[in-house]
């Protein structure tokens, strides 16, 4: 999908040190290992989410299972097969309740579960790397040049469905995915409707339009909007809604900036894929001329990653975490019908040791990643495996294993001083360099496929 000019350009760290837990909140507990990505294209992520990986801004990292306190797996849900729980329900109708009528849940719901972000793992200071320039050595595989990668264009798209979903709306597209054809019952003969009279319509349908119109004199102003995290043209911006949100402290906004605003993804367009693009957006969601709350979504050749949700306080009782999840499950079928092959919802990591984490194993269906074999597992079969281990090997076939096993470690793609070369070249040119053990370790780690195309960055 991506263009030839473009390149995935990372540099790993490793991942001897433990870190504090978000999630039961061992000092030393949590073990990951990490890459600093310069920039990424979207299949190579897709192809990382495939085997366990997830970004933090532009840190990517990845939980050592076997040895991390709270095991994170990968969750995907079946967004065209999804069909909303009884406390899905209840949100979407809180929510339409609030957008009619202006009215807010009296009972202050407690603030919903949010993903631990990975912060003292986090990244250290990058190397500068440009893609511009780039040289490589001759190989069977390899061109002789790199050109430049083109500048990623700046998109942004008003979301076509503008309007906060009820229930009634979810309902329907639901509906109109999974509803299948039926045989019209043929009518008896007869002289027919009278052309001169408009045509009957039901009276549960006359209520409904007079329930709209008297909604429609009072309701909020709501909407949804899809925006490139570095530029909207919306009444009120971002930068903004984070001056409201944080105190007037530097350092706290470029946190900010570098773990909700800044996505090492390129913009790519194909084809097939969605009008939008592929990339990193923030959805946004306004009441009354105001942004209310922020979705960090990427959009891949297959998925809808959620990487991110943070919203106002004063909405805290809206469930706005679960609300917005409906939404870009309705979002991800909506594109689907313009790229068939984006189907999956994922939702980052799923964490079964931590209670208030198993929240993400309600939108089904939905698989888990098994760990060794990196395929899906329905999360029915998980269960029981979890609750008698926090690790556990999801794929229960003993012959099942990584089909991107790596084979040749010396075709992994490094670079070097801006110039590209397979590892058994650069092992070559600098024999006295001791790093064969952390660029086997790497590449098992991403797999043959994203070995051959990513370039390892080398000092």
């Amino acid at each position: 999908m991506a263009g030839s000019n473009s390149y995935t350009i990372v540099e790993y760290f490793g991942g001897d040190d433990g870190y504090r837990c978000g999630y039961c909140k061992n000092d030393k507990g949590n073990f990951s290992h990490g890459m600093w990505s310069h920039s990424m294209t979207v299949q190579d992520y897709q192809d990382l989410i495939d085997r366990g990986w997830r970004r933090s801004g532009k840190y990517v990292y990845k939980p050592i299972m076997k040895k991390t306190c709270c095991p994170q797996y990968t969750i995907r849900c079946h967004a065209l097969n999804f069909q909303p729980s009884k406390s899905h329900k209840k949100i979407l109708k809180k929510m339409s309740k609030y957008i009619s009528k202006g009215e807010l849940p009296t009972a202050q719901a407690d603030g919903e579960p949010m993903d631990s972000v990975c912060e003292e793992a986090g990244p250290r200071e990058p190397t500068k790397v440009c893609q511009s320039d780039l040289k490589v050595v001759a190989n069977a595989d390899i061109k002789d040049e790199v050109p430049n990668c083109s500048a990623a264009t700046e998109v942004q798209k008003n979301s076509e469905d503008s309007t906060a979903g009820s229930s009634e709306n979810f309902q329907n597209d639901s509906a109109s995915v999974s509803e299948g054809g039926t045989d019209a019952k043929a009518s008896k003969p007869g002289l027919g409707a009278d052309p001169s009279r408009p045509p009957c319509r039901k009276a549960k349908d006359l209520r409904k339009e007079r329930r709209l119109q008297k909604d429609q004199k009072r309701q909020h102003g709501a909407g949804i909007s899809l925006a490139k995290p570095a530029n909207t043209n919306q009444p009120k911006t971002l930068e903004e809604f984070i001056s409201e949100s944080l105190e007037d402290n530097s350092s706290d906004r470029l946190e900010f900036r570098r773990f909700l605003c800044d996505s090492p993804l390129e913009a790519e367009h194909s084809p097939d894929g969605p009008e939008m693009g592929y990339g990193s957006f923030h959805q946004q969601y306004w009441l009354d001329g105001r942004i209310v709350a922020v979705g960090v979504i990427d959009i891949l050749p297959a998925c809808v990653s959620s990487v991110y949700l943070y919203y106002h306080p004063d909405f805290t009782s809206l469930s706005l975490g679960s609300y917005s999840a409906l939404r870009e499950i309705a979002f991800t079928r909506k594109l689907q019908k313009q790229s068939t092959k984006l189907c999956y919802y994922y939702l980052g990591f799923y964490v079964h040791s931590c209670p208030k984490m198993r929240y993400k194993g309600q939108y089904r269906p939905a698989d888990l990643l098994c760990p060794e074999s990196y395929t899906w597992v329905s999360v029915e079969q998980c269960i029981p495996l979890l609750n008698n281990s926090r690790y556990a090997r999801l794929n229960q076939d003993p012959d099942a294993g990584d089909s991107q096993a790596v084979k040749d470690v010396g075709r992994a793609l490094v670079l070097h001083k801006r110039t590209v070369m397979p590892y058994i070249v650069y092992s070559c040119k600098f024999k006295g360099r001791s790093d064969t053990a952390e660029v086997q370790e790497y590449a098992s780690l991403v797999g043959q496929d994203c070995v051959e195309r990513i370039l390892l960055y080398r000092s």
